[in-house]
């Protein structure tokens, strides 16, 4: 079970990390700047997580060869020549990777310190949103949890919620792991895809 939960980390800092880069590289920055954003945007939810639920050291402290990939793939993005035409709008797809991976690890391991659903399912949200709010707000974005025409942190939500009713249900904590993830990401793209909202604009912006 714990290399299920290594391999779905490293995937979710993958798609993370790419989702910062592409941003990071359309808003004209350097090498430096490319690396911190990724950094940020893979690694600032599970930071935090770790933080609130005094868990130290961090994860990614313990498992250095996750800012050294990180690190790696920055330097890639920097003197690729085609990343630069690599539309910001891109990002949806890694970014929802990385929000369904790290909301159902986040709530998982709150689950194994002994807290409760609830507890489980906010500490979920905070890790699998707070690295993109970052993200964005460095990037001077408005973050994707406070645009009203985007459903971001309520799927996360539900998406933790379904995951601890399928871990009731089947006892299976794998297939569990993988029905909420994919909940998820798939109910996140086919929000941006179809635009659906949770509330819309009464002048139908």
């Amino acid at each position: 079970m714990l290399d299920v939960i290594y391999v779905l980390e490293m995937i979710g800092i993958i798609a993370f990390a790419i989702s910062g880069m592409i941003m990071a590289r359309s808003k004209n920055m350097d090498p430096v700047g490319v690396f911190t954003i990724g950094f940020i945007t893979a690694l600032g939810g599970g930071t935090l997580r770790d933080m609130i639920m005094d868990n130290h050291p961090v994860y990614w402290i313990k498992h250095q060869e996750q800012p050294i990939l990180i690190l790696g793939m920055a330097i890639v993005f920097s003197y690729w020549n085609r990343a630069e035409r690599i539309r910001e709008s891109r990002i949806v797809f890694p970014d929802a990777i990385g929000l369904g991976v790290f909301s159902i690890l986040g709530a998982q391991l709150a689950l194994d310190m002994g807290h409760s659903w609830f507890i489980a399912s906010l500490l979920g949200v905070m890790t699998g949103t707070f690295g993109g709010a970052l993200r964005d707000t460095l990037c001077n974005e408005v973050p994707y949890i406070f645009r009203k025409d985007q459903i971001y942190a309520s799927i996360s939500f539900a998406g933790c919620w379904l995951y601890f009713v399928c871990q009731w249900f089947l006892e299976n904590e794998t297939l569990s792991l993988t029905i909420g993830l994919l909940f998820i990401t798939l109910v996140r793209m086919l929000a941006v895809r179809f635009d659906i909202r949770l509330q819309r604009d009464p002048h139908g912006n």
